[in-house]
Order: structure tokens, then C-alpha cells, then sequence
């Protein structure tokens, strides 16, 4: 199958690129290296060198016996979108290539409406260029399980089903976003729902959870296909600043309580299901959704994770709880359903503690890499728009 992954610079997409070429999947990318630029306006960098894209490109031809077609550009410019799906003629396409961090949302004006603008007009313009090139095309849209909140109620997988007064209906189920990067993400939601109404585009949308790991087989432990493992405030997860900070000496910094709840997966399980979803399309018409995680944790377990496995390394990892600079509930209901992808023969992981030991083995060979940028692991931006470091809680 011809696959387009946007966004292939990545995490998530140079991972991808490579899963799907093992596969036997011909794969295309879109990328304009904004990742790089972002996490370096955070006073950041991947903890694991990541190569450039034109060493990317040869590594990728000699390892996987294929070319990685590559677009770099803008997915905001209709007409570099244009020609790129007229050249390559994708049968899929996983969107991936959007700003990705709550944090960075809410840093200010410019960045809340720079990130709504760039999200929102870049699905736009996708679903437009399928409409008119490739109205087949299968959609994989990149969502999230924050789109959803945390309401005190359980969470289907997209869908729920109403009968007032003997009317019956199939209902979106509500979004309740955190952040203005969340928010842009229920924008694409509705808007990919009505393009599959409108114009009878399938497309599966993906509402993932908390990915972590820093490889997958597939890149065969060659540095030049490494993928990147950010650690920042914005764009570093929980989970990726609780390895980095274990890795350097640091105490592990969970905000609040540390009882918010979130799905997690690993980086393999990732490429298992979205493989899945790519392999096995809606019908024409069809908006489907994917609950996209393994198991749920609590910030707190995850810490305890992290430190107990940093002990195998011989690390003294503390934890010390931080001023939440977020505005969320902390604890709260969270029971999302996930049972579509296990439908289609998702076989989980189910070893956190394994996933973890692979994670502290890469980043101990860059510990340099970390602690040369241990500032920017640390909050300063908040959600009522000030910027200010949050305290220790004890």
C-alpha cells in the first residue's frame, strides 16, 4: 500500500516510516522540520542525537532496501499539498504533522493562535487535497485521549448511542479540551467527522494515549534511524522528563497530587496499532474511532515506576511533587473504552518495566545530552498566562 505520513521528521513518524517499509508498505513523507525548530525554542534538544534528514534518507534506502519519497514543506500551503498527493498518489494517509504540546499552546496569544491556526488549517487543507486527488484515500488522523477531558462519566470509543422519546441517534461523544493545542484537536475532529458525512471520505481517527520508548526492532539499533526522545517542559511527557531527570541525579517532578489518570502505550505497540488501522480501512462514508492505549496509570505510578527501575541502574531516584501549573482535575473518574483495536488483533505489551529498562539503557549513553539542558525539564509556563517556575510541594 502507498502510505503518506506527515509529519515523518518526528517521534511518532520517522518511527512509523520505518515500521511500515518492514512491513512491505511504499512510504511517502511530508516534513518541514518545525519539531526541531520548536523543541530548540524551548532551550532544548533530543536526548538521543537524532540524524539529519538527507542522512535519514541514505541510512533509510541502504537498511530498508527502499527510498523514503520525501516532500519537505508546508501542510498549511494548499498547493505544495496538492502536488505532493498528485506525485506520490497515497492510498493512506497518517496525519501526524501538528504541534503536539499543550504547554507550548498556552505559552501566550501568538502561540495559542499560531497552534490553532497551523492544526486546524493544515487538516483542512488534507481534506481537501483527498477530496479532489484521492477521494479513496483512507484518513488516519492522529487525535488524542485529551480531547476527551476527564468527564465523571465512562468513554466510549467516539459514539454513544441516545433514545429520547423512542427517537433514536448515534451521537459524537462530547469533547471537553484542557489546552488550546487540545482544542484545536476537537476542531479537526468535527471537521474530519463532516468531511466522511459530506463528501463520503473514510477516515479513523486516532485518540492515543501517552506514547513512551525510545525504539522499536525495526531500526535495528542503527543511529542513523534513530528517533528523537524529547524531554522539555512542552514537548517531553511525564514519563520521558521522569527517565531523564532519574538519568541525571534529579528528583522526579509529578505536578499536583499526581492522581491525574492518563493511558499510556509503548513506542512498538504504537506502530502495532496504527499499522492495524492503516491495514484494515472504514467504508466510504465511515468516521471511526480508536481509543489508542495499553493501561491506564496514575502520574504517581509512574513515578514509582520510573524509580524502581532507575534502582536496577543503580540510580537513587527521590520523588518530590511539584505546583501543578496546569489547570486540571486532579483526581477524577477515568474509564475509556479501547476494544476496537484489540478487535482488529492488537496483542498488547503489557511490560512497562521492560519498555523502561530499554529507555534507561539509551538515555544513560546521552546522559551529557540531558544534563547539558536540565533546565528546561522544569515548568515556567502556566495555565493563567504568567510565566513562573512552579515550587516544590515538599
Amino acid at each position: 500500500m502507498r502510505v503518506l505520513i506527515t509529519g515523518v521528521d518526528g517521534y511518532l513518524g520517522w518511527s512509523l516510516s520505518i515500521y511500515l517499509a518492514k512491513h512491505g508498505h511504499q512510504v511517502a513523507g511530508i516534513d518541514n522540520y518545525s519539531r526541531r525548530k520548536w523543541v530548540g525554542e524551548m532551550g532544548c534538544q533530543s536526548a538521543i542525537p537524532i540524524a539529519r534528514m538527507d542522512e535519514r534518507l541514505i541510512t533509510y534506502r541502504q537498511s530498508l532496501g527502499q527510498n523514503l519519497r520525501f516532500f519537505k514543506g508546508d501542510l498549511t500551503d494548499y498547493n505544495f499539498v496538492l502536488n505532493a498527493f498528485k506525485a506520490f498518489r497515497p492510498e493512506a494517509v497518517v496525519y501526524l504533522g501538528e504541534m503536539p504540546s499543550a504547554p507550548y499552546s498556552m505559552i501566550d496569544v501568538h502561540h495559542a493562535v499560531w497552534t490553532q491556526t497551523n492544526n486546524v488549517m493544515g487538516t483542512l487543507v488534507a481534506l481537501y487535497v483527498i477530496k479532489e486527488t484521492a477521494p479513496d484515500c483512507h484518513l488516519v488522523k492522529l487525535g488524542t485521549m485529551g480531547e476527551y477531558g476527564t468527564p465523571n462519566v465512562d468513554i466510549p470509543e467516539g459514539f454513544f448511542e441516545i433514545d429520547y422519546r423512542g427517537r433514536k441517534d448515534r451521537m459524537m461523544f462530547p469533547r471537553k479540551a484542557g489546552s488550546w493545542y487540545h482544542q484545536s484537536k476537537v476542531h479537526d475532529t468535527h471537521n474530519v467527522e463532516m468531511a466522511c458525512r459530506m463528501w463520503g471520505m473514510r477516515s479513523t481517527d486516532i485518540m492515543q494515549g501517552v506514547v513512551y520508548g525510545t525504539r522499536i526492532d525495526e531500526m535495528d539499533d542503527n543511529p542513523s534511524l534513530a528517533t528523537r526522545f524529547d524531554f522539555d517542559q512542552c514537548f517531553g511527557t511525564a514519563i520521558n522528563r521522569f527517565c531523564a531527570q532519574a538519568v541525571i541525579g534529579l528528583p522526579l517532578t509529578p505536578y499536583g497530587s499526581g492522581k491525574q489518570k492518563r493511558g499510556f502505550l509503548p513506542l512498538r505497540d504504537s506502530m502495532q496499532c496504527l499499522r492495524l488501522a492503516v491495514e484494515n480501512p472504514p467504508t466510504a462514508g465511515e468516521y471511526r474511532v480508536f481509543n489508542q492505549f495499553e493501561e491506564v496509570y496514575t502520574v504517581d505510578e509512574l513515578a514509582d515506576r520510573v524509580a524502581k527501575v532507575g534502582s536496577k541502574f543503580d540510580l537513587d531516584v527521590a520523588v518530590r511533587p511539584m505546583e501543578n501549573p496546569r489547570f486540571e482535575e486532579e483526581e477524577h473518574h477515568y474509564n475509556p473504552d479501547h476494544q476496537h483495536l484489540l478487535d482488529l488483533g492488537y496483542q498488547p505489551t503489557h511490560d512497562m518495566e521492560t519498555e523502561l529498562e530499554s529507555v534507561f539503557r539509551d538515555l544513560t549513553r546521552h546522559r551529557g545530552r540531558i544534563e547539558s539542558r536540565k533546565e528546561a525539564v522544569f515548568p515556567d509556563i502556566r495555565w493563567d498566562g504568567s510565566r513562573r517556575q512552579s515550587e516544590y510541594l515538599s
